[in-house]
């Protein structure tokens, strides 16, 4: 069974945009040390122009052949015109208002986001799915979320974008790893609690 993987950036008090969703503040967070993490643990993650910019468009996936995200999420592409953000993957984008993707390699999830996630987590295979943003799909998805890679930024947001746009339960996770960078940056990994 393929695993569901929320890997997420956020501030330190858990918004991954300000109150309209924007995210650029973290940016300058991401040094040499990090983009270096980033580009040799987790390729797939950076998107498909960026990978091309960076001069590794042909690296290998490793943890993700599948990543879903929410409208707004892919609205950011579409207003600079890139209709695949992550053409090296399997790309799903949970959308009520698209009615028709704007790219054969996008599949549009209008309706059952938890029945078609199930689907894709059934499939075989050793690569798993990225949820790649943002908090309402998350909330919708919490249920399902396996893992939890959480890039943490040394910035508070005091409000904005939680990770989890969802009405309040607890739901427990593991602690697996935590990685510190000389900017004050983090990465956290848990896994769910069963």
């Amino acid at each position: 069974m393929r695993k569901l993987t929320y890997f997420v950036a956020c501030s330190i008090d858990g918004f991954i945009g300000d109150p309209n969703g924007d995210a650029t503040s973290m940016m300058s967070f991401v040094s040499e040390e990090f983009l270096g993490f980033l580009t040799s643990e987790y390729p797939e993650t950076i998107s498909a122009p960026g990978r091309e910019a960076l001069g590794f468009q042909d690296a290998k996936n490793q943890h993700f052949d599948t990543v879903i995200q929410g409208r707004a999420s892919y609205q950011l592409a579409l207003d600079i015109g890139i209709t695949s953000p992550y053409a090296h993957m399997r790309e799903l984008v949970a959308s009520r208002t698209l009615r028709e993707s704007p790219d054969p390699n996008v599949e549009l999830v209008a309706d059952d986001l938890v029945g078609r996630i199930r689907e894709l987590k059934a499939e075989d295979g050793e690569l798993g799915i990225w949820l790649c943003g943002g908090s309402a799909v998350a909330g919708e998805l919490i249920d399902e979320i396996d893992d939890l890679v959480i890039k943490t930024y040394p910035q508070v947001y005091g409000s904005g974008m939680p990770m989890f746009g969802s009405d309040f339960a607890a739901t427990d996770f593991t602690l697996k790893d935590v990685r510190v960078f000389d900017n004050g940056s983090l990465v956290r990994k848990y896994s769910r609690k069963r």
